[in-house]
């Protein structure tokens, strides 16, 4: 199973986060299927590869509760088929 979550990078007490399609079964930092975007909480900065996200989204990747509040916010889902969104309720 594939998750879209977030994979820390930075240094000491400056995190800055990667969003990755990861397989469920490895570590946090482990190998990553594909980078759909970064996240900086410190600056409040996304960046977000709607295509990308929506290509996995389909096929079937869970969000993390995190994942999900910012793709919630950047309106990701409202690109979704109808039919798709039903099921991400």
């Amino acid at each position: 199973m594939v998750k879209l979550r977030l994979k820390r990078c930075g240094r000491k007490q400056r995190a800055v986060y990667r969003i990755v399609a990861i397989d469920v079964r490895g570590r946090r930092e482990g190998r990553d299927l594909r980078k759909v975007g970064f996240y900086d909480p410190i600056k409040n900065q996304t960046y977000l590869n709607v295509p990308a996200i929506l290509y996995f989204l389909e096929k079937g990747a869970q969000p993390t509760g995190t994942v999900k509040d910012i793709l919630r916010k950047a309106e990701v889902f409202k690109e979704l088929r109808p039919n798709q969104m039903q099921l991400r309720k």
